[in-house]
């Protein structure tokens, strides 16, 4: 398919229930994730790595970063379904990478579900690679 340009912006307040919106239509919102509280506690903590991708003013793409001197975390990476494979989501990986360039961040983690085989192969065509690390995570709120 023809790549499609976006204009690739900081998130605005305005932007929230259509960024809530797009994660749940990307299911990336699970009941383990409150989007709502994600997005403001990313708000207040460099609020400059949450960006958001528009084509004709229509939020079609979000991509949240951050870094907290060590490495640099990618989450929340949505690309509207019918916008899907038209580049936008590289472009949105692109800018996030470029801000945690900026920062001095040395390398970008994620994590995806092993069942979204798709996806993993996404980040691998952008050059990621599986490591052989165990994932833990802990719940203090």
């Amino acid at each position: 398919m023809n790549p499609v340009d976006i204009l690739i912006r900081r998130y605005r307040s305005a932007d929230e229930s259509d960024v809530v919106a797009l994660w749940q239509r990307c299911n990336l919102v699970v009941p383990s994730n409150h989007p709502h509280r994600d997005i403001a506690l990313k708000t207040h903590f460099q609020p400059d790595l949450l960006l958001v991708g528009t084509l004709d003013d229509q939020l079609v793409a979000t991509v949240m970063a951050g870094y907290e001197g060590h490495r640099g975390w990618i989450n929340y990476l949505a690309v509207a379904p019918e916008m899907q494979r038209h580049g936008i989501g590289r472009q949105m990986m692109d800018a996030a990478e470029a801000a945690l360039r900026q920062l001095g961040c040395p390398k970008v983690n994620l994590q995806v579900r092993s069942s979204n085989r798709d996806v993993i192969a996404f980040y691998e065509r952008l050059g990621f690679v599986v490591e052989d690390r165990v994932s833990m995570g802990k719940r203090v709120s």
